[in-house]
């Protein structure tokens, strides 16, 4: 850097204007040109991290720095920049961590730092594995915010494999500065050693390999393979098995605690199911928390036990005007058999059907058959319905066979070949119902019919005893109004034409010689009932008897009549009064005119007793008093 000092003296006056320039102080590090002002450093290779910043005193001075010269002085500072000339250097040479040898991958085991004396990026740094037993079981990476090296785990760890590994990590600088190579290497080396710790795992399987296989014909505790898990800690306890039964619901293996021997505890069906997955449990006898799992695969290996089956139920139609040597149909078969080496199957005609002479089957040898027709011509009206039985046989071993059918149809064609028509009979038993739904269904109906007449007998029943009542409550009830008592409400528990004739017999008779006699216009207001001479008034006296007991005993029943009083009856009705106590107290002379004036009702009444009145007075005006 330069400074300047300024004179006001006049420079072409002597040497009044001319200025030099000195170093007061700092000296020792720094010079100053005298007449330019540049100052320049007075040793070489200032040490930034010694001391990074200084203060220069330089003094100007008039006169060319003659005596009697005037001086000014003034103060520079002077800030040293840093240079990546310090390596990266850690404070240890050694680190100790330690970790559970069930940590998972990436875990942070610890950290680590070299430390630089520079500043800003002449700082930065990465780190590095320079060497390592452990195989490559740890990765450092930098943080670069904070410049530390972080140190993870990168592969699964196992305390009885290496209980302790060593780890060597570089630290360098990022920007290297080529003016400083040969101050030495600008890097520095640390050792991390790291402690595994044991900690109890789970049992182990082996071998990994999970596929085991057994023939399906296997009997009940045939063996079907064996696995083995062993304890990894020190302690090598002993292990226990078992099968997880949510992938076995059915039960189908066991497994044999102690050896892990496997073996089948029911009988196999490929068919049913050919793989089972099951899942395989191994613990610690003394510690059943630490478990492992394995999955298992047992395939199920076929034996032949299912016979070959026609693929479909086959129905083939054959023109009645068909030609020999026409072919109907070409079958196939199924086996659920796995095949080996290929299925084989072999057609020939059934033994009940080899003497037919309508139709015949030729095995093609690639697992079909083609059925021809043998004679010339069929008859619908003679048979139109052929049942063909086919004899189907594989190659074993064993060898085993079936007997499937092929339903021919005879029918009408046109002259094309084209089907025009069959015998519906033939699909009628076709789509005919089992035995067992034509049963269901008669007792259906059978039972519909019971429960029909079941209803209709209880409504006639019910209808029967309404009326034998309404005509027991209703039939002769005649009622008399002469009769004082509880009104129309009487001829409910009584049979009104027994007592009626009962009460009218006594009337005839005159009472037994009590009351008054009866007049002749009395007798004419209702009709007459004449007793036979030889009624047995036993019987109603037994029926009254009787119902009042019952009337008596029933809590239902209302309170008994009261007393009425008709001193005053029919005071305020219009017609007056109707009973026989009211025509009584008129005496014989009765006046009907009144009658008409009843209304349409009562027109009749009032003809009749009219017409009796006037009969009357003609025949002499006589009185019908007694």
């Amino acid at each position: 850097m330069q400074v300047m000092a300024s004179d006001a003296d006049d420079p072409t006056y002597g040497s009044s204007a001319r200025v030099v320039y000195s170093v007061l102080e700092g000296e020792q590090h720094f010079t100053v040109d005298s007449r330019t002002g540049v100052i320049r450093t007075a040793v070489a290779n200032l040490d930034r991290e010694t001391q990074d910043r200084y203060e220069v005193v330089v003094r100007a001075t008039d006169m060319a720095g003659q005596l009697g010269g005037l001086s000014g002085s003034t103060t520079v500072t002077i800030v040293i920049t840093d240079v990546n000339d310090n390596p990266p250097r850690f404070p240890q040479k050694m680190y100790q961590f330690s970790v559970v040898e069930t940590a998972p991958v990436g875990t942070l085991i610890g950290r680590v730092k070299a430390e630089d004396s520079d500043v800003g990026e002449n700082t930065d740094m990465t780190y590095q594995v320079k060497d390592e037993e452990g195989l490559g079981a740890f990765r450092v990476t930098t943080d670069s915010n904070t410049q530390e090296a972080l140190i993870s785990v990168q592969k699964p760890l196992d305390f009885e494999a290496q209980s302790v590994q060593t780890v060597v990590v570089e630290a360098l600088n990022k920007f290297a500065d080529p003016r400083f190579v040969d101050l030495g290497t600008f890097r520095d080396q640390t050792i991390v050693r790291v402690s595994v710790l044991d900690v109890d795992e789970p049992p182990e399987f082996q071998p990994p390999d999970g596929l085991m296989e057994v023939q399906e014909d296997a009997a009940v505790g045939s063996f079907v393979g064996m696995v083995t898990a062993l304890d990894p800690d020190v302690a090598n306890r002993p292990v226990r098995y078992a099968i997880d039964r949510s992938t076995d619901l059915e039960q189908i293996f066991d497994i044999d605690p102690l050896t892990g021997a496997i073996v089948t505890s029911k009988v196999l069906d490929r068919e049913t199911a050919g793989w089972h997955n099951i899942t395989i449990l191994a613990m610690e006898a003394d510690n059943h928390a630490q478990v492992s799992r394995k999955t298992l695969r047992i395939r199920i290996l076929d034996v032949n036990d299912n016979p070959p089956e026609l693929a479909t139920p086959y129905e083939a139609a054959v023109c009645e005007d068909a030609k020999p040597g026409q072919l109907i149909q070409t079958i196939s078969v199924v086996d659920r058999d796995e095949p080996q080496s290929g299925h084989r199957f072999y057609f020939t005609l059934a033994p009940e059907a080899s003497s037919s002479h309508h139709f015949s089957l030729l095995d093609i040898e690639d697992n079909t058959a083609a059925v021809h027709t043998q004679r010339l011509g069929f008859n619908r009206q003679e048979q139109d319905l052929f049942l063909l039985p086919i004899l189907v046989v594989d190659s074993g071993p064993p060898t085993l066979s079936s007997t499937g059918t092929l339903t021919i149809r005879i029918c009408g064609c046109d002259s094309s070949g084209a089907i025009q028509s069959c015998n519906t009979t033939a699909y009628v038993v076709s789509a005919s119902l089992s035995p067992g739904a034509l049963i269901a269904l008669l007792v259906c109906v059978l039972i519909l019919i019971v429960l029909v007449l079941l209803i209709l007998t209880l409504k006639r029943h019910q209808k029967g005893h309404l009326s034998s009542e309404e005509d027991e409550d209703m039939r002769d009830n005649v009622i008399k109004y002469n009769d004082e008592g509880g009104g129309e409400q009487d001829t409910e528990a009584y049979d009104m034409s027994a007592l009626r004739s009962l009460y009218d017999f006594a009337e005839t008779k005159g009472g037994g010689g009590e009351g008054p006699p009866v007049l002749p216009s009395e007798l004419h207001s209702l009709p007459q009932w004449r007793p036979a001479p030889d009624l047995d008034f036993s019987v109603f006296r037994d029926y009254i008897s009787r119902k009042v007991g019952q009337a008596d005993e029933d809590p239902s029943v209302p309170p008994y009549d009261s007393f009425q009083t008709y001193a005053f009856e029919g005071a305020d009705s219009p017609p007056a009064s109707l009973s026989s106590i009211a025509s009584r107290s008129t005496g014989s002379e009765q006046d009907f005119s009144y009658l008409g004036s009843w209304g349409p009702r009562f027109r009749q009444l009032a003809a009749l007793y009219a017409g009796r009145r006037g009969g009357e007075e003609d025949g002499g005006g006589g009185s019908a008093e007694s």
